[in-house]
């Protein structure tokens, strides 16, 4: 039985790319009464619209929060979402709103349903001076000295990021007998969680029409504008799948258009899948996560209400 003391106070819907999780959130969103909270790792940077599917002109008159707060010559992480997103609760709280979670970036999501806690950990000018001259391999070796279980291995292969948790890592070495230097507001956030999932060969059909649709909208134009900007090629490559193939197909590391279309959908579809696995990995650490078929809005409407306690706004 649903009680106030057991009913969500947030509700999250997530699924992997092309799922329709922006959509479905939207419709419950008008249902509900609620606000969008979004949970993904490139829509929060200004100047990453296509490629990163904001899709502003689905949330109509829905407001939405997270979508465009950051810079992109800035690194926002995981850290910066989780310290936002609380931030973000309270506000629509305020106004007796529902907080309503949409996205895929499961790291984001496991932070938040999970309550991860961070310590906030200063930029170190005398370690980077010393590690600006150390190669990636002896910044790799570094790092695992200090940090053998190593779960982002992006980590151990990009210069700027291997530097930054060095950094975090000693940081935590020297300071485990601290108090955490920030802390956030929780909330006492109950989350209730909806997942979008599809066969894998109706998945597959979504992904690859939605990258058509992005090629027509003009994705490539986009990232030869922001790197015309002043984004290196460096950045726009770190920046997740669409951005990293298109900087190398606009560089000709890519030869041919066909090529790049189709090695950009192929990982795509890899990605999709390593999107489920996190969510399987998130269900065996205790999140219950409530599946809906299809993105059946029916079914995931009467899911909400069950979860929320809330009926029509």
């Amino acid at each position: 039985m649903v009680t106030e003391n057991t009913r969500c106070n947030v509700l999250v819907v997530l699924g992997a790319t092309a799922t329709g999780k922006t959509a479905l959130a939207v419709y419950l969103a008008r249902e509900l009464g609620a606000e969008i909270i979004s949970a993904d790792s490139r829509q929060v940077y200004r100047g990453l619209d296509i490629g990163s599917g904001k899709d502003l002109g689905e949330y109509g008159d829905i407001p939405y929060h997270l979508v465009d707060v950051a810079s992109l010559p800035d690194e926002y992480s995981v850290f910066h979402f989780q310290k936002d997103f609380y931030a973000s609760v309270q506000d629509i709280q305020s106004r007796s709103s529902m907080p309503l979670v949409c996205g895929g970036t499961g790291l984001y999501l496991d932070s938040v349903i999970r309550g991860y806690e961070f310590r906030e950990v200063p930029v170190n000018p005398l370690l980077r001076e010393e590690l600006s001259h150390l190669s990636v391999e002896e910044l790799a070796q570094r790092l695992l000295s200090l940090k053998q279980d190593i779960h982002n291995k992006t980590d151990l292969l990009e210069k700027p990021r291997l530097v930054r948790a060095i950094e975090i890592a000693e940081y935590i070495r020297l300071s485990d007998n601290m108090e955490c230097s920030y802390t956030f507001e929780r909330s006492g956030i109950r989350a209730g969680v909806l997942g979008i999932r599809f066969e894998r060969a109706e998945l597959r059909s979504r992904i690859q029409q939605r990258l058509d649709q992005r090629l027509e909208q003009g994705m490539v134009e986009e990232v030869a504008s922001l790197q015309a900007s002043g984004i290196s090629w460096e950045r726009l490559e770190r920046l997740g799948l669409e951005y990293r193939f298109t900087a190398e197909f606009l560089q000709k590391k890519i030869p041919s258009f066909s090529e790049y279309r189709n090695g950009l959908y192929t990982a795509i579809c890899q990605f999709a899948k390593r999107q489920e696995t996190w969510f399987r990995g998130m269900e065996r650490k205790g999140v219950r996560i409530e599946w809906v078929e299809n993105g059946n809005r029916d079914h995931a409407l009467s899911i909400a209400r069950r979860m929320t306690g809330r009926h029509s706004d």
